[in-house]
This record gives C-alpha cells, structure tokens and sequence, in this order.
C-alpha cells in the first residue's frame, strides 16, 4: 500500500503550493508539487496581481508545450483545468549561486529555448501576447504611480518598434533568477504563469537585473550578441511592468529593487 502525505509547500511565492510525498512499500519515496492556479489560492498576490495578466490556463499550457522539448524544465506527471502535479527539482535557486559562470551557461540554455521555439512556435490563446498592444498598457499604468516619468514616456513609442521587431519566440515572462532552479548541470525554471509569446530578450533582461555592467557583459555574452539599444528597451519595459502592477505594490524580496532607479537608467541610455 502507498502512503501519502499532502503539506503546505513553505517556499511557495504566490499560488497554493503543497508537497506531495509518496511512500512505496519498499520505502522508496517520490516527492511531487501540488500547484492551485485559481485566483481565489493567489494569497497576498491576488490583491495586486492585475487581471489583464492572470490566466490559470496558461502555466498549464505552457507546461504542455514545455513536455516534448527535452529542455530540462520540470515534468509535469499530470494536470487539470486549474491545477498541475509538477515534479519537484532537487536544486538551489540560481540567486544562491555567486559563481558567474553558473549564470552564463543559463544565459546559453535561455539562448536554446528561445532558439527552440522560434523554429517551432507554440499555438495558444492563454500564453500571453508580447506585442505592441501589450507593451503600451504599462507606461500609462507606472506613470500615475510615478509622474517623473512623464519626459522619459514621451518618447515610448521607440521603444515599442525596437521590441516589436525582435525575433518572436516562446517566452518565459519573469526569467528572474528566483524563478530558475539549478541541479548540477541541469537548468529548470519553474513558475511559468507569465508565459508567452514575444521578442526573448525580455527574458535575457531579467536574467540580468541586479548585475554591475562587467557581469551584465560577461552574462549577456552567453546568450548571443544583443545590441545595447535592444536591450535597454527590454529593461525599460520590465521596469515599467514592475511600476505600473498595482497602485499598493511593493516587489517581493526576489524582485525587490529600485525599480524607478531602473527604469530612468534604461531611459538615458536609450536617449529618452
């Protein structure tokens, strides 16, 4: 007889996650991630997290485009309309790991799943649309949060075409390095809610957040060659994003940096 034993998952950051541990007679165990994709089991997040991005079909589908990529990502053993049974990776977030080396091979995986997808994109209404339509809804939602960003908008419509004209490609969405999970030589990310698609920068980007420039160089160069303007685009859009989440939101600790420091930085290199 299997014994099974369900508990609160104590590193969840924002759905109801609970751990899973299945014990065989012969005493082997298997233990397995119980994630509740429903808004009602958000937590805390649900007060700021904006309805315009939330989708509980979406990190169930994109664990189904994930499944025949053999990219490493964690297996998914089953799932339904609201829910996923997901493998639980034995590894340490990448933000533990100091040696930068680690980080480039990430910055090659990323540079293999992007490259993956653009040959073969994946067709689904839930993944989410990375496009011109998309970028413009945060400028406006940041700047009434933030009026000293008003000069730096003015200008966003660049910013748009530079994104827009980037290769499209399945993207993870919050490529942050407290969402990837490093097992030896194995590169899982995990908490793909934000999945679609879109130019793969916005993910190198947030591979980068938090690095001094010698280290953002060193990483990016994992990836392939990025031009500087491209990329300044893409980090004035993911400061944007984080400005303009919810008029009351402060970043977790994962993501928890000057995010309008950021943004004016993107901006004038970018000339804005």
């Amino acid at each position: 007889m299997i014994e099974i034993s369900r508990r609160p998952y104590a590193y969840r950051t924002s759905h109801r996650l609970d751990e899973l541990e299945f014990v065989q007679p012969d005493g082997t165990q298997l233990k397995l991630l119980l994630k509740d994709l429903r808004r009602s089991e958000l937590g805390p997040a649900r007060r700021v997290k904006p309805r315009l991005v939330h989708n509980p079909r979406r990190e169930v589908e994109a664990y189904r485009v994930l499944a025949d990529a053999n990219l490493g990502t964690p297996i998914c053993h089953n799932s339904g309309k609201h829910w996923l049974l997901l493998e639980k990776v034995q590894g340490v977030e990448l933000w533990q790991v100091g040696e930068l080396a680690t980080w480039v091979d990430v910055a090659r995986w990323l540079a293999a799943f992007h490259d993956h997808f653009a040959s073969k994109p994946p067709s689904s209404v839930a993944l989410l649309d990375y496009d011109a339509p998309f970028f413009r809804l945060w400028p406006e939602r940041a700047r009434r949060k933030h009026p000293e960003l008003r000069r730096v908008l003015s200008g966003y419509d660049r910013v748009i075409k530079l994104l827009i004209s980037q290769r499209r490609t399945l993207i993870h969405g919050e490529f942050y390095a407290s969402n990837i999970l490093v097992a030896g030589s194995r590169i899982a990310p995990v908490d793909w809610e934000m999945a679609g698609m879109g130019p793969g920068v916005l993910d190198l980007a947030a591979l980068l957040s938090g690095w001094g420039d010698s280290e953002r160089t060193a990483i990016a160069a994992g990836y392939r060659d990025v031009s500087s303007e491209v990329l300044s685009a893409a980090q004035l859009h993911l400061a944007l994003q984080w400005l303009g989440w919810s008029a009351d939101w402060t970043p977790p600790p994962e993501h928890a940096r000057d995010w309008l420091v950021e943004a004016l930085a993107a901006a004038e290199r970018l000339g804005l």
